[in-house]
């Protein structure tokens, strides 16, 4: 929103408006429920859809910025930065909003979202905004990147981490299995790779597209070292992902179980939350439900 003269003014401010790495356990809930707030308001205001896949990653981008990856908003580009693959790109607006609440960004940029001609795209392009690694969206390909970033850390001998976030519908897509083969074969134990593991798939309930099911147990077989948490709680999240990064026998994987639409009860468990935008009488109920 453009105030009198000129300046961008934020529709919603923060409670705690600068977060200093590494946050505590509240720090972390404070910090999803101001992303929770801020992602609502940009599809909103860009008319922009995949809310509830924005919604059901909140906590674990969260407790990844907050807490877990070892990359600096002062230095985003350091050869030792950890990696991070937002692979399931609609999700975009939880990746930004993360950005901007730990200094990546200015805040008054995510006010753009979704625009023409916006550093912040519905989608993420290559480093777009500084904490963007890649241009994902096109579901399948997180995976395998990530892998040759965690390949490429071996044979320079650095010490950076690689982590991708994908989608449960993403596991579909051979090449994610692909990668799957290779990751153990390559002894990657700085890489770890976490599900969103929701339910639900842009045309109906997973189950009922692909036998997903045992994930855990696909993900184990592959050779991987296999975690399953709530992936709402952020104790319980800090904890795996924590001990995930001291993992010294291949690659890891974090089935996270999640709920498409989290935090607002009409949107919970709701797929139409894949391509619907909230009205404004949306917007009021949902920002109402979140004013704790």
């Amino acid at each position: 929103m453009q105030t009198n003269n000129g300046s961008v003014e934020l529709k919603y401010k923060p409670i705690v408006p600068n977060y200093k790495y590494p946050l505590s356990t509240e720090q972390l809930t404070q910090l999803a429920l101001d992303m929770r707030r801020q992602v609502i308001r940009m599809s909103h205001s860009a008319r922009a859809p995949h809310l509830g896949s924005a919604l059901s990653c909140i906590e674990i981008v969260a407790c990844l910025y907050g807490a877990v990856l070892r990359i600096d908003p002062l230095a985003p580009f350091s050869l030792e930065r950890d990696r991070f693959i937002f692979s399931k790109g609609h999700a975009a607006s939880a990746l930004y909003s993360a950005l901007a609440f730990m200094g990546f960004i200015d805040l008054s940029l995510l006010e753009s979202y979704g625009t023409s001609g916006s550093r912040l795209p519905e989608q993420p392009s290559p480093s777009c905004v500084p904490g963007v690694e890649a241009a994902t969206g096109s579901l399948g390909h997180g995976l395998p990147i990530g892998l040759g970033m965690a390949l490429a850390a071996k044979i320079k001998n650095l010490s950076y981490r690689t982590y991708v976030l994908m989608s449960d519908g993403e596991c579909n897509e051979g090449s994610v299995w692909e990668a799957a083969l290779v990751a153990p074969s390559q002894d990657l134990n700085n890489m770890v790779v976490i599900i969103d593991f929701n339910k639900w798939q842009a045309t109906g309930r997973s189950e009922k597209i692909t036998a997903l099911n045992p994930l855990a147990a696909k993900w184990k077989a592959f050779g991987w070292s296999t975690f399953e948490v709530n992936g709402h709680n952020v104790h319980e999240l800090q904890d795996v992902l924590i001990e995930a990064s001291k993992t010294n026998t291949g690659p890891t994987a974090v089935i996270a179980h999640t709920v498409k639409g989290k935090g607002v009860s009409f949107m919970e468990d709701d797929n139409n939350w894949h391509y619907r935008v909230p009205s404004e009488q949306e917007l009021s109920a949902a920002l109402a439900e979140l004013s704790l």
